[in-house]
């Protein structure tokens, strides 16, 4: 039987990325997004009568019902739902306004806790399925300039590891990506504060720019192994063995240096 993924933010960036890899695979996917113009171009990146598009905001739950029932089918089963879905978002809190940081908290964490619960039903009813969510590099330790952005991921890293445990007697896996900087319209958003890119900031810092294709060969890898959280680029890896041996150098570091 051919296996199914269901993409959240399949649009563009991480999740049109991750989208050509498994249908390059045989997989059968399912688009998410907000983006209807964004999910059409993904669909004709793929091979013909292989994918499905579900216009939605991660944010509504009903949304989430009528697609997930839409792209299971008669089966009632999904092999892999990718909660990728996210915004970026930076400057200060105190730049911040509370209507974006609802937006960040609604769908960088509600939205994944949206895709779990609702998604579970369908992931309990395929053998061997996988929860796959994507955190962040920056769910291994907050930086000045995004701590909403950062607590978001901290989050989702959590709600990782807890189903992991919860739903290991269902036979779900559930993973997470944990991609420092990577090449996706998300580093064209502003700063709070500050007239810069979150492209720019990263630039001037002297840190990495990671290939979005880079992801997904990572996305993979996490679905078909044992990892609990999978890192991508180099900031990712030097950042966690960082937080791991040398904590109060990465604190002092991060009182001096920041994306503002």
């Amino acid at each position: 039987m051919t296996k199914a993924i269901f993409i959240t933010g399949g649009g563009s960036g991480i999740g049109r990325a991750v989208a050509i890899y498994f249908a390059a695979k045989g997989w059968r996917i399912g688009l998410a997004d907000v983006n209807q113009t964004g999910m059409l171009e993904t669909a004709g990146m793929l091979p013909i009568g292989m994918s499905s598009i579900h216009a939605m905001d991660v944010r509504d739950r009903e949304g989430w019902a009528v697609a997930l029932k839409e792209f299971a089918g008669e089966s009632g089963q999904i092999d892999v739902l990718f909660n990728n879905a996210g915004i970026a978002a930076g400057g200060p809190i105190a730049e911040n306004s509370f209507d974006e940081i609802d937006r960040v908290v609604g769908i960088n964490f509600m939205g994944v806790v949206n895709g779990a619960k609702l998604g579970y039903p369908y992931l309990k009813n395929t053998p061997g399925s996988c929860l796959l969510n994507t955190s962040s590099a920056s769910g291994i330790y907050g930086a000045p300039g995004i701590s909403i952005y950062a607590a978001t991921k901290f989050a989702v890293r959590a709600l990782t590891e807890s189903l992991d445990g919860e739903w290991a007697a269902d036979d779900i896996k559930v993973r997470s990506l944990m991609p420092a900087f990577i090449d996706t319209p998300l580093l064209k958003a502003g700063i709070a504060g500050s007239n810069r890119s979150v492209r720019e900031a990263v630039i001037d810092g002297g840190m990495e720019i990671s290939r979005v294709e880079d992801v997904a060969q990572a996305a993979w890898n996490a679905v078909h192994g044992e990892r609990l959280h999978t890192l991508v680029g180099k900031t990712a890896r030097r950042l966690a063995f960082t937080a791991r041996w040398m904590p109060g150098g990465l604190r002092k570091q991060m009182k001096t240096r920041g994306l503002t």
